[in-house]
């Protein structure tokens, strides 16, 4: 199986700008371990400039805001950080952890549900630039991506519509997980030193899941609420180091 092969199984046919995405990130993989000239010459994007910076040019630490102002105005939301290395301005291998939780009371099913649990990213981003040694960039990238949480879910005594019997249930620290990937699309702007402001747009792919005995749940730490995709968005304050 080729890279290009083994990246573009995680996505659908149906989604074709997802599939150029990843066709275009493959392309670069697929250069690192040696193309043809004609490859290459399609590949300059991905080519390393040759010049006489350093290839490794430093680390950089984020820390995602916009995640605990969502928490604290709705039911659920992240507090989450990064760590990425700056190969050549080029490259950016990049970890990404956090902290999502949820307490939710729906007033009109009258289910509830909570969960907090730690969850993780890994993967890498690309320099779109032109020129590569520029302190504001666009950038796109991928992630793989985990998180394993208990749940606590339950409804109050609610009698069935059609069937009279009382419909209640509970679930108490019930583990359950899921992986998945993410399309990332950002920009990077440098404020002053070394802080700089970004923001990026996360496209969700859920891999695979395993949901509580008692149903879907409602809320997946990192991930967001329950379902096949999810569109995200993070806004960070960016330290080099």
């Amino acid at each position: 199986m080729t890279p290009k092969e083994s990246i573009s199984g995680f996505i659908s046919p149906s989604d074709s700008a997802l599939g150029r995405l990843c066709a275009s990130l493959a392309l670069a993989v697929a250069l690192a371990f040696g193309g043809s000239a004609d490859m290459r010459a399609q590949g300059k994007l991905f080519a390393i400039q040759k010049d006489s910076v350093a290839f490794f040019q430093g680390l950089q630490v984020s820390v995602d805001i916009a995640g605990p102002v969502i928490r604290a105005v709705s039911d659920y939301g992240e507090y989450e950080a990064a760590l990425k290395a700056n190969l050549h301005n080029q490259y950016f291998p990049t970890i990404e952890i956090g902290i999502g939780s949820a307490e939710h009371d729906d007033i009109v099913t009258g289910n509830y549900y909570k969960t907090s649990a730690p969850f993780f990213r890994i993967g890498c981003d690309l320099n779109l630039a032109k020129q590569k040694h520029t302190p504001n960039f666009v950038y796109a990238g991928l992630r793989y991506a985990f998180t394993s949480y208990k749940v606590d879910m339950s409804r109050t005594p609610t009698p069935d519509p059609i069937w009279g019997n009382d419909a209640t249930f509970s679930v108490e620290g019930e583990t359950c997980s899921q992986h998945w990937a993410e399309i990332v699309v950002g920009l990077k702007a440098k404020l002053f030193g070394p802080i700089h402001a970004g923001w990026c747009v996360r496209y969700k792919r859920r891999l695979s899941h395993k949901d509580c005995s008692a149903g879907n749940t409602w809320y997946i730490p990192g991930y967001g609420k329950y379902g096949d995709t999810r569109i995200g968005a993070n806004f960070n304050v960016i330290i080099d180091i």
